[in-house]
Parts: C-alpha cells; structure tokens; sequence
C-alpha cells in the first residue's frame, strides 16, 4: 500500500468522522473553540501515531485472544501521558477539555486503526496511517470549532469580529448547533465527493 494512498483514505476517502462517522463524542463535545479542538486533535494525533508504532511492533507477540484487552493497555498508556503533560504544562487546555483526555482510550478511531491496521502492517505504514487519520480528525474538528465559535459566539480565536448591531446564532455555540453545523458538513463533504466521482467515471467513459 502507497503512503500517498494511506494519507488520502484518512484524510478523505475514509475520513474517521465524516466517512466511518466514529470519534463523535469529542467532536461535538470540545468544539466550541479552534482552540480547544486543536488541542484534542494533537492529543489524538499523539496517541494515535504512538499506539500504532507500539502495537505493530507487538503484532506478532500479541495473542489473539487477548489483543483487544493488550490495544486498550497502549492506548490507556499514551493517554495518560497526555493527560498528566496538559495538566503539567497547559492547565487552561486541560480544564477546558476536562472528560474528554481520558475518554480518548475510548475513542473509536484510536481503537479501529489498531485493530484494522497496525496490527497487520510495519511500523513504517502504520506511523502513516496514525498520521493521516490524526490528521483528518484534527481537520473535521477545526473547522467545526471555526464555525461554532465564529456565527455561534461571534469570536475567533478569543476575539470579538461582529459589531454590535451583528448579533451571533446563540444556538450555533450550544449542544445542539453542534449537531447542526456537523450535519451540513456531514452534506457538503458527501455532495463534494459524489461530484467528484462523477467526474472520474464521466472521465474514463471518455
């Protein structure tokens, strides 16, 4: 398998959020600022890469019976050091993602990639596959959290960009506008794939 079709199926062709729909819950949950969904993103990327490195190194030791328990043991390692770094290092991060840190042990994507991936690839591959899907992840997230915080709290990046006569969609920024806003990328990212495809076959029909 090509690298540069390992990252283009994590990135789009089997984007963890908007393709497998898995990783929702943090999706929703921490993208009320850029700021924070960048900070989960990295987490994820982080754990991701580093749990795929170590369960591919160990694909061969792992018994089958016990593989799930054995992923769930790296991945829990990895989390934990992210969670004593943010509260080390970035307090304000980690009070604002609170749950979410440790519910990353959980994540589908995390657990899905070591399971479908790095326990049948090389470590080379699989540090690819961590990136790429991390990275698609990250990007779903982000530009959730630009949407929200911009028309639901009227900010970006903490600073005000609506005047006063402009007032911002309150509902945008709330549990709900998370839905919402998801949905329509959710539409617009399938509307923009299915075109494309269109193309190749009206292409190769040519």
């Amino acid at each position: 398998m090509k690298i540069k079709q390992i990252f283009k199926e994590g990135l789009i062709d089997n984007n963890p959020v908007l393709v497998q729909l898995v990783g929702m819950c943090s999706i929703l949950g921490v993208s009320t600022s850029l700021l924070n969904a960048l900070g989960m993103g990295i987490s994820v990327i982080f754990v991701l890469t580093l749990s795929n490195i170590v369960i591919s190194l160990l694909r061969n030791f792992i018994p089958d019976k016990v593989r799930i328990p054995a992923y769930v043991v790296v991945i829990a390692t990895f989390v934990t050091i992210v969670d004593m770094g943010l509260k080390a290092f970035a307090p304000a991060l980690y009070n604002a993602l609170g749950l979410f840190i440790p519910l990353i042990v959980v994540n589908c994507i995390i657990l899905a990639r070591a399971e479908s991936f790095a326990s049948k690839n090389s470590v080379g591959l699989s540090i690819v596959d961590g990136l790429a899907n991390g990275l698609g992840y990250t990007i779903v997230i982000s530009i959730l959290a630009i949407l929200r915080e911009f028309f639901g709290a009227g900010e970006f990046l903490g600073m005000q960009v609506f005047g006063e006569t402009i007032k911002p969609i309150g509902i945008i920024a709330q549990a709900p506008g998370a839905f919402i806003v998801l949905g329509i990328m959710y539409a617009v990212f399938n509307h923009l794939k299915s075109k494309n495809e269109l193309k190749k076959l009206q292409g190769g029909d040519n």
